[in-house]
């Protein structure tokens, strides 16, 4: 089968290249996947810099998540437990989304949720299980409650906008452009904030009457750390999912006791099978009802052919895409 391959980890783009390679061995419960679409998560771009490098046993090309066509089932697997041969699905992967078939342990995979193609179920698993296992399941963002999430218009922030507003969450985002806030708005976001031309911090107090927000969901870590805090309200909660501002920074802690806030920090492609497991089965019955009634919807910035893996890592890197970047093998 073919795969992209990082012929030079630590490079640009173009160490991203298209080879043959060998096909996935199947062990004992996974499916095989022929992939119909693989969708690009900004660790991806981590892994072909030399980082985030894929847990023990799993494949060494990128990508985290794909939507397919079941076409084998592991020893252990009977048909219908919980899949068959021809099963349209989509999973969360531990790596190797970028090629034409990948093996996935089976409760990682979901069936594809209705009323989306199969091309654009690809953009859900990783996005779905990211945003519900930390701000829903560890944070407990609830009904009636506000929400500020980072980065709106990237494939994280198109879809916990839309997932908030379906939980009746007031929704703050910021961006960097008009044309992104202008996304975020038409997605349902409350309040959009341009983080080039607006005080994100005094934005937010002006709007919660100086109460702040009670959950928020950064990207940036170390540039935005002090601002979060000062953004919460009491007994607010931070959950950190990625470090694009830097990893280092220096905090008056002082609104940590003072508002009883919570800060905790998580990953997903490192949590056990079983975790992940459990993560899957949450967004499959809290989410996949959203997206058949058609309150969330998969948000396509762009489809490449898998050839142009570079082209696509080129262009998510330039963050002026809104929402997801699929490749299609």
């Amino acid at each position: 089968m073919k795969a992209i391959v990082i012929t030079s980890p630590g490079g640009p783009p173009e160490v991203l290249e298209l080879h043959e390679v060998e096909e996935p061995s199947l062990r004992d419960d996974e499916v095989l996947i022929q992939v119909a679409a693989a969708g690009l998560n900004r660790a991806d771009t981590l892994q072909r810099k030399g980082g985030h490098p894929p847990p023990p046993n799993t494949p060494p090309y990128p990508g985290l998540e794909c939507s397919g066509t079941v076409i084998a089932l592991g020893p252990a697997l009977s048909p219908g437990s919980p899949f068959n041969i021809g099963d349209q699905v989509c999973a969360l992967l531990n790596g190797g989304g970028y090629a034409e078939k990948v093996a996935v342990p089976v409760g990682q995979v979901l069936l594809a949720p209705q009323g989306v193609s199969l091309r654009d179920a690809a953009c859900f698993p990783e996005v779905c299980c990211t945003v519900w296992s930390t701000v829903f399941m560890t944070s407990h963002l609830s009904p009636g409650e506000s929400f500020l999430v980072h980065g709106g218009s990237s494939g994280i922030g198109t879809f916990a906008i839309q997932i908030a507003k379906y939980l009746g969450i007031k929704v703050f985002t910021t961006a960097g452009s008009e044309e992104k806030l202008s996304a975020c708005k038409d997605l349902g976001a409350d309040v959009c904030i341009n983080y080039k031309t607006e005080d994100f911090v005094a934005r937010i107090k002006e709007e919660t009457a100086g109460k702040g927000v009670n959950v928020i969901l950064d990207n940036m870590g170390g540039s935005y750390f002090q601002r979060n805090l000062e953004s919460l309200s009491v007994d607010g909660r931070l959950f950190i999912i990625g470090f694009q501002g830097g990893t280092v920074s220096q905090v008056n802690l002082s609104p940590i006791l003072a508002k009883r806030l919570t800060i905790q920090a998580a990953g997903l492609r490192g949590r056990s099978a079983e975790n992940k497991a459990k993560i899957v089965k949450e967004v499959e019955k809290n989410v996949w009802p959203a997206i058949k009634e058609g309150k969330v919807k998969p948000i396509v910035y762009k489809t490449l052919p898998l050839s142009e893996a570079a082209e696509a890592h080129r262009l998510m890197e330039s963050s002026s895409h809104i929402g997801k970047i699929l490749l299609i093998p």
